[in-house]
């Protein structure tokens, strides 16, 4: 056999893998669209439960019904954030209506040839399958592998524990609430196609770096913090930020260089 002809064995080998993988990145997505609403009620049944678990093993006991409500509205938050997060983007970005394009472009490098929308729509890798996929599953998991940490890792604390527990956990719940929203609403924005999705992505990332860095100023300005306590904490932020770092250096490359990213949500394919 020539080495053309093996050249070509090859490529349409290739052209069948990314073929199926293509077809299987779209089942998943259209899958997570008709689920997700059922995902609702079992994310909160078990994000609850686990709550329950937490508050009642709290190492600060609740003395009052005031106590009580506070550390059951921190945790409903934490767990309504991002159906918050959803029905707000699901309702602001129709899937119907044609989006406008961002005015200024952040994304320079490449030589790139403008699309109409009707044309990019109708390109053949219009749309958040291959790849992309594996960027929305990363998102959507941030929610739960979040939240989870947040149980495993900080203690339910009361007003009446040491102020910096107290601290420690309003800090922490916060970040977790706010993170929660902002991811599952990049999620939605990817999912809808909408131009907005690479930068609202950075910004997410970019404000879940300046929160570590928060409550790592936060935390240590509390006083009478146990140097345990201090070097945990310094573990669990540096994890934090690593992941974030890592993911950073993974998908921004994929976001200024995929042409499906490009087509999708900027319109334009290379000028070559």
């Amino acid at each position: 056999m020539s080495q053309a002809a093996r050249r070509s064995d090859i490529g349409a080998v290739l052209h069948r893998a990314g073929k199926r993988l293509g077809d299987r990145s779209r089942g998943f997505v259209r899958a997570i669209q008709r689920r997700i609403e059922t995902m609702i009620p079992l994310w909160l049944l078990l994000f609850g439960v686990a709550a329950a678990v937490r508050v009642g093993s709290a190492a600060g006991p609740s003395r009052t019904t005031n106590d009580l409500v506070q550390l059951i509205l921190l945790y409903g938050l934490i767990a309504l954030a991002p159906i918050a997060a959803y029905r707000i983007t699901m309702a602001a970005f129709p899937p119907n209506l044609l989006p406008e394009p961002t005015g200024m472009r952040l994304a320079f490098y490449g030589r790139w040839r403008r699309l109409d929308l009707l044309a990019a729509r109708a390109h053949p890798a219009f749309g958040p399958f291959g790849f992309m996929a594996s960027l929305l599953l990363g998102i959507l998991l941030n929610v739960p592998v979040r939240s989870f940490e947040f149980l495993l890792a900080v203690p339910a604390m009361s007003q009446h524990g040491p102020a910096w527990a107290t601290i420690l956990f309003h800090m922490m719940a916060f970040d977790v609430i706010a993170m929660n929203f902002l991811y599952a609403a990049c999620f939605v924005v990817a999912l809808r196609s909408n131009p907005l999705f690479p930068r609202m992505l950075l910004f997410a990332w970019l404000m879940d770096l300046l929160l570590q860095v928060a409550i790592a100023h936060r935390v240590a300005d509390a006083p009478d913090l146990p140097v345990p306590v201090a070097a945990a904490l310094g573990e669990l932020l540096n994890g934090n930020v690593t992941k974030v770092l890592i993911s950073m250096a993974i998908w921004i490359p994929y976001l200024l260089l995929s042409e499906r990213v490009n087509v999708t949500y900027r319109s334009r394919v290379t000028a070559d």
